[in-house]
């Protein structure tokens, strides 16, 4: 019993020696806020209080974070298809962390994956979903990689387990597990400097749970567009 109190207590002297001291003044930029999970994280830190900018694809978005948070956290429109669109939004960020260096990189933004049999796909199919998901994830992670180095800090890939399941056809999986690829190798590479990067694979929330009349929309849009020879191969019964 003795034994067990002892380890307990080295335990939790350890683990609190890992615990984020001191938050004021740290930068934690957040990618995808609109609704959902970003939206969440936003505003957690932000009373937590951490120093948050929060990336949001819509005007609307950036409005209703503002009016539920505090004076600090602030918000800038991101396309992550679109390197100009990144472009500023590094720039501001830049000006935000005023030569602190960015403590945090939350990247959480996926794009629009239809879902089907691959060769009812066309190649926009996947750039849709690759371009925000995966390449403007990379794309906006090399260009604040500068801001974490200096504050050697941590990046932060929220991946969505159910894309690590490979079961049909389009961008979805591939961006997952591109992710996990690009993360692990980042991960070896910015240790000289001190930066962490972490990946967390999570499930199902609430806000995102499936909704099958859109995902059944999606089919017949997909369907409906086909070659005669190509829905010919399959069969009115598979679909």
């Amino acid at each position: 019993i003795l034994a067990s109190i002892l380890s307990l207590i080295i335990y939790w002297i350890i683990r609190d020696r890992y615990r984020v001291r001191n938050l004021n003044g740290k930068h934690v930029f957040i990618t995808g806020c609109d609704t959902g999970l970003g939206n969440s994280l936003a505003k957690w830190l932000d009373r937590k209080g951490f120093c948050v900018i929060a990336a949001c694809a819509t005007e609307k978005g950036s409005q209703e974070l503002r009016s539920c948070s505090s004076l600090s956290l602030k918000t800038v429109n991101l396309n992550l298809a679109d390197s100009n669109s990144i472009a500023r939004a590094v720039m501001f960020v830049t000006e935000q962390t005023a030569g602190k260096g960015l403590f945090g990189l939350v990247s959480n933004a996926e794009g629009t994956a239809p879902l089907g049999p691959t060769d009812w796909l066309s190649i926009e199919d996947f750039h849709s979903v690759l371009d925000v998901s995966l390449l403007g994830l990379i794309e906006i992670t090399l260009k604040l990689l500068p801001l974490l180095k200096k504050a050697e800090g941590r990046v932060v890939n929220l991946i969505n387990a159910k894309g690590l399941m490979a079961f049909v056809g389009g961008g979805y999986s591939l961006s997952k597990w591109g992710m996990e690829a690009f993360s692990d190798t980042l991960r070896i590479e910015m240790q000289h400097f001190g930066v962490k990067v972490s990946i967390v694979e999570h499930g199902f929330f609430k806000a995102e749970e499936v909704n099958s009349d859109i995902i059944e929309k999606h089919l017949f849009k997909l369907w409906n567009r086909l070659t005669p020879e190509i829905r010919d191969s399959y069969g009115e019964k598979y679909l």
